[in-house]
């Protein structure tokens, strides 16, 4: 084999390992969004869902979950790079209890489960339909912070200033 295409192919399979999901969060899943589920009705659909949380309520015996639906990357992640992209809103429910106190609003989530039916609120004046997922993985993803990255030598190894006028002939030489 051509040594030029062994080393391109070893990397794209080295890289390629670093985009799975993590061992909860795998296997095969319908791709329906929650939007879609609303128009369509696919009731008892495996789904692998994400999002954001906009509120978390325990309830006698299980903890619900609404969340602003997001795209999953190939990790299963909620892609938050826009803003504004959303499939909906969806409901997540799962027996046991969930702490608000760590499941908080803004947290980013991601769930495993079959489309268990469909509920009704009201957001202001609208009415939504929201698809409820019956959960039986709740993933919750390290939060992520930004980094402004300064670079080291903004100016060069030798700081501001470094150049004409400056060393030999500048400052310092008489």
């Amino acid at each position: 084999m051509n040594t030029k295409l062994l080393l391109p192919l070893a990397a794209s399979l080295a890289l390629s390992a670093c985009a799975t999901a993590p061992k909860p969060l795998q296997g095969t899943f319908s791709v329906v969004s929650p939007r879609d589920s609303v128009a369509t009705q696919q009731v008892g659909t495996p789904v692998r869902w994400g999002g954001r949380i906009i509120e978390t309520t325990p309830g006698q015996g299980q903890t619900c979950f609404q969340l602003l639906s997001r795209p999953l990357n190939g990790t299963g992640r909620p892609n938050t790079t826009s803003n504004d992209a959303s499939d909906g809103r969806f409901v997540a429910c799962r027996a046991g209890f969930y702490d608000p106190a760590v499941f908080e609003a803004g947290r980013d989530v991601t769930f495993i489960g079959k489309i268990a039916g469909y509920e009704n609120t009201r957001i202001g004046d609208y009415d939504y339909k929201l698809p409820k997922l019956e959960a039986d993985v709740i993933y919750l993803w390290p939060e992520q912070r930004q980094v402004d990255v300064v670079p080291v030598y903004p100016y060069g190894p030798w700081g501001p200033g470094w150049g004409p006028g400056w060393g030999y002939r500048g400052w310092g030489w008489w």
